[in-house]
């Protein structure tokens, strides 16, 4: 009986001190800015009725109320709630240096976005990158913010994985190393137009964990992960597997070949890259196919351009066709569009960068092309009715619906004519171009569709 009742009080006193170490330590004591300071711009912040309000002010940059400490992995739990349509932002993990920017805040940010844009939980990369995980990548996600009224944001910042929920919808899930502590801040956005001053944001119930910390159940919602040749928990659980392992040619063999090629191609320090030589199509290396065939799936890969480039990724590939030069399949083209003569070919722009090359010109919005040295991703969907999407850096740029009267019309007005069946195969091999420019590859992962 002593031994179970030992046992019984070591259970609890276990429970209580795990309860300790998960306990929430609040950021705002709910009377003064104490523990707070401002950054940047000037917009008003003070504290009222138990809350932080942020007040616009014309003309003025970004302005940041951030916490004075510094925070690696926590869980952060806050309500916000606008007065008016303006855009606003929670940061984490952020930085403000005399030597990057003159100060200007910069880190992950949980985007506030009352616009018809919704991306409100998407993350943000302030004054960096740009936007990591836009709301299209989880489109479900963009009915959690409600208009006019409190909503509760939380953060999860667990080593690289950062997860974001609104009104308990999880609404991001990004992997990524950059920066592994910083402050938290709170924004309120610059206004151009004097009768946008005096626009209030308000902040409420700030509270961290940074101990003991336990992270929510894996969901299914997409990822983003910038973490080379890795996969992530739950890029494993939603079905994902890398396709080129980053280290070998394991899975890979030359198109037209029974092995990979021995020349034309570098696999060192992670990156698979094309090796320049006189800029021909498939005329050194050759271009590379995936041993595997691929019917519905979902394709994902890191790309970098080096000025003047071209290349492209091929799907439903077959080698049938016992062509000279690349094989023949759909192309999402991968091209440094300011430089290279094939962006400006054809009227409607359909060999540009992310394009269904010859095909269908892919969209340009604004931060959707980063800049030719920097890592782009990009993404093909093909749903197993036949529609099929073009993704860049987290913008759907192309989509189009195989075996449809309009895409036999463009088929016949392109390059492809000549190929029977252009493009209808049941399954085919995905396949990386060699057009002689130097491209590199990585974090080539694939889920097959059902």
């Amino acid at each position: 009986m002593k031994n179970k009742m030992l046992a019984v009080m070591a259970m609890v006193l276990a429970a209580g001190f795990c309860q300790a170490q998960a306990k929430w330590v609040k950021l705002f004591n709910g009377k003064d800015l104490s523990g707070w300071k401002q950054l940047n711009g000037k917009a008003q912040y003070k504290a009222e009725n138990g809350e932080i309000v942020g007040t616009t002010v014309f003309n003025e940059p970004n302005s940041f109320l951030v916490t004075e400490a510094t925070y690696g992995d926590f869980i952060l739990e806050l309500d916000f709630k606008l007065d008016a349509d303006m855009n606003s932002g929670i940061q984490f993990r952020s930085e403000s240096k005399a030597d990057y920017q003159d100060g200007r805040v910069h880190g992950y940010q949980s985007e506030i976005d009352p616009s018809a844009r919704a991306w409100t939980g998407g993350i943000y990369d302030e004054a960096r990158r740009g936007w990591l995980y836009s709301l299209e990548y989880n489109p479900d996600a963009k009915k959690a913010f409600k208009k006019g009224e409190w909503n509760t944001c939380r953060i999860e910042c667990i080593g690289p994985v950062i997860r974001t929920w609104i009104n308990g919808v999880a609404t991001a899930n990004l992997s990524d190393d950059l920066t592994l502590k910083g402050f938290i801040g709170l924004q309120v956005h610059a206004v151009g137009k004097p009768e946008e001053a005096g626009q209030k944001v308000r902040w409420r119930n700030i509270r961290i964990q940074t101990e003991g910390l336990k992270a929510s159940p894996p969901d299914n919602i997409f990822v983003m992960n910038t973490l080379p040749n890795a996969l992530s928990e739950q890029e494993k659980k939603n079905g994902y597997a890398l396709l080129w392992d980053g280290k070998t040619t394991t899975g890979w063999r030359g198109a037209y070949k029974d092995q990979f090629p021995t020349n034309g191609w570098e696999i060192k320090d992670g990156l698979l890259s094309v090796v320049k030589s006189a800029g021909a199509e498939s005329a050194n290396g050759g271009d590379i196919v995936s041993q595997k065939e691929y019917g519905a799936f979902d394709l994902q890969f890191q790309f970098r351009l080096t000025e003047g480039a071209n290349s492209g990724v091929k799907y439903f590939v077959t080698e049938k066709e016992g062509n000279k030069g690349s094989a023949i399949g759909l192309e999402y083209q991968v091209l440094d569009d300011e430089k290279h003569p094939d962006a400006k070919l054809g009227a409607v722009g359909n060999r540009t960068i992310a394009s269904l090359y010859d095909l269908i010109p892919s969209l340009k919005p604004k931060g959707s092309q980063h800049p030719i040295g920097e890592w782009n991703f990009g993404r093909v969907v093909v749903f197993p009715d036949g529609r099929i999407e073009h993704w860049l850096n987290g913008y759907k740029v192309v989509e189009y619906q195989r075996g449809t009267p309009i895409f036999y019309a463009l088929v016949a007005r392109s390059k492809y004519a000549e190929w029977p069946n252009f493009g209808m195969a049941e399954k085919g091999r995905i396949l990386i171009q060699d057009h002689g420019d130097n491209v590199s590859y990585r974090s080539i992962k694939i889920k097959e569709l059902k």
